[in-house]
């Protein structure tokens, strides 16, 4: 081309995203000053020399090719040789004096971020996946992938692409993912968190975590294989932690020459098993489908002919298109405190992060589970103080009155309370080689609040390996094994204040700690408040002082007491020693 290579550099930054310039292997060029600003020029591929962007196929390919042509297949599919070395790339010397850093990260703060975690079997290809996606979005740097050229099981000049996310020694000698690997990646229209999870059985903690904070989850199905136990199991997962919009990517489309009833059959078999699932809130997830070949990079970043039945967008247009979840400020006021400050004997501030809501200076909050009420005198933060603040800022709160909160609390709008009760049922997936064990003790911790607690009943597990159709048959069994899923009913020895979790994650979850290992045995999601068997049955009886001296002599369950003397004492009829 005989523009300059100023011209180059404004032509790519103002089409990049509409073009999808099909060279993803620019991102083995020596480009330092690129990486440092974030952008890429255009080519100057000798394929596309003197062809202005009209010119160019909506696949990349010049007008005169065969409408099969693809330039991603023809780049990385190892099948059809090495993968060309690639041009320098040059920056000029007056773009790089105009530059605003300053200006540049503005931009990148004011964009919406989105996480979202991989999910499915193992050898599903999850980690290939996010190396590609990180490959063909240029978002690779030059020592990573020097570091993994001549490494991996593929094909002698093709990049094992999985490795960039498999940086674990046992990982790479397995060949699986075993920890959960977090990378970040921008394009020119969001920022991304990847959380890339295991599919190995063993490590289904692993992917449980990596998807509790995942705002959609790329679900990975093996076009040969089809639906697997695992997958089912993961696909369940996903759904019991409230995520919302689930891309089922169909991996390994080159191994079945990119057949459209394969697609269509796992398409099938996927919607019938996953609007199946007995699950609060299950209805409005919204399921996506894309054929994809992580290793060739088909409709990955780059739309593909091969798939040429495929109408859809890219797996990258679909995560660019989806909404992420955004905080409901609406919501009732929460916010659980982490510490108490002290630095003075003029300062007293509960800091926390807020869970849902907004909480303004005057506003009446309660601390649970004490109960008691005061007004909120400032919001501090780093920056200064604030007239109002809402999820998911970090705050510190000052109170008019000096009223007894420690580590633990939650606060919460005095007029929109959560339910307190010490039972309550969950759906529980099991963590631990060790068995569940009815009755045992645990120790329950529900955000920075840690209580001991028993699971007292199990109502019902999950069979995940039955067929499509007929999950609803629920197993009965006397505990849950690692990796197994049921409906519990769980006993806390100390009053809970919580959310269910389908109106709040952060106060509708907890995990179980084994006592004598310390070990996480269990993830919960609370479904629903219960009346636990102490409460049903026992029966107290408390004698109390009332104002100006007056005895009172209550009798009934606990919970009933408790309550009716925190009324007594709101109304200030109460002596305070009581």
């Amino acid at each position: 081309m005989s523009t300059s290579n100023n011209d180059l550099v404004e032509l790519h930054l103002e089409t990049s995203q509409a073009a999808q310039a099909p060279k993803s292997e620019n991102i083995r060029a020596k480009r330092e000053p690129e990486k440092a600003v974030g952008f890429s020029p255009l080519d100057s591929n000798p394929a596309q020399e003197g062809a202005s962007a009209p010119d160019l196929a909506a696949n990349g390919a010049p007008s005169g090719e065969p409408e099969a042509w693809n330039s991603n297949v023809a780049l990385h599919n190892p099948h059809l040789g090495q993968t060309p070395e690639p041009e320098p790339i040059h920056v000029s010397a007056e773009f790089a004096a105009n530059f605003n850093i300053g200006d540049y990260l503005a931009e990148e703060r004011g964009k919406d971020l989105l996480r979202f975690s991989t999910a499915g079997s193992v050898d599903d290809g999850k980690s290939t996946l996010i190396g590609r996606l990180l490959y063909d979005t240029q978002s690779v740097y030059d020592d990573q992938i020097q570091s993994i050229e001549g490494k991996g099981t593929t094909a002698p000049g093709v990049l094992d692409l999985a490795l960039l996310t498999d940086g674990l020694r046992a990982e790479r000698e397995q060949g699986i993912t075993i920890d959960v690997a977090y990378r970040y990646f921008s394009t020119a229209r969001r920022k991304f968190i990847i959380a890339d999870t295991p599919g190995h059985e063993q490590y289904t903690r692993n992917m449980a975590t990596g998807a509790s904070t995942a705002d959609v989850a790329v679900v990975l199905v093996d076009a040969r294989k089809g639906v697997l136990i695992q997958s089912r199991r993961h696909a369940y997962i996903t759904a019991l932690l409230g995520v919302r919009n689930v891309i089922v990517a169909v991996n390994k489309m080159d191994l079945v020459d990119y057949s459209e009833e394969v697609f269509e059959k796992i398409q099938q078999d996927f919607t019938t098993f996953f609007h199946d699932l007995d699950i609060d809130g299950n209805d409005q997830t919204t399921l996506h489908f894309v054929p994809v070949s992580a290793l060739a990079g088909d409709n990955v970043v780059h739309s593909s002919m091969n798939t040429w039945w495929y109408e859809g967008p890219t797996l990258l247009g679909l995560l660019e298109s989806i909404p992420s979840s955004q905080v409901n400020i609406d919501a009732p006021f929460r916010m659980a405190v982490q510490r108490v400050i002290r630095p003075n004997l003029d300062f007293r501030g509960f800091a926390g992060q807020i869970a849902a809501g907004i909480v303004r200076v005057g506003d009446t909050i309660t601390a649970l589970p004490s109960g008691k009420h005061s007004k909120v005198q400032r919001i501090v933060t780093f920056d200064g103080d604030l007239p109002e603040a809402f999820a998911p800022l970090s705050v510190t709160l000052t109170l008019e009155d000096e009223i007894d909160i420690s580590r633990g609390d939650l606060l919460v709008n005095a007029a929109e309370q959560p339910v307190i009760a010490k039972g309550f049922t969950a759906s529980l997936v099991w963590m631990d080689e060790t068995p569940l064990e009815l009755g045992k003790r645990y120790l329950l911790k529900q955000g920075s609040r840690s209580v001991p607690a028993q699971v007292s009943t199990l109502v019902r597990t999950i069979d995940l390996s039955e067929v499509p159709g007929q999950l609803s048959h629920h197993k009965s069994a006397a505990t849950l094994s690692m990796n197994g899923i049921g409906n519990v009913t769980v006993e806390a020895l100390q009053p809970l204040a919580f959310d269910t979790y389908a109106a709040n994650r952060h106060t509708g979850s907890f995990v179980l700690i084994d006592l004598q290992t310390n070990a996480t045995v269990a993830a919960g999601m609370i479904r629903k408040a219960e009346a636990t068997t102490a409460q049903a049955t026992a029966q107290i009886t408390r004698d109390i002082t009332l104002h100006p001296g007056h005895a009172l002599r209550l009798q009934g369950s606990e919970d009933a007491i408790t309550a009716a003397i925190e009324a007594l004492r709101n109304a200030g009829a109460l002596r305070e020693n009581d």
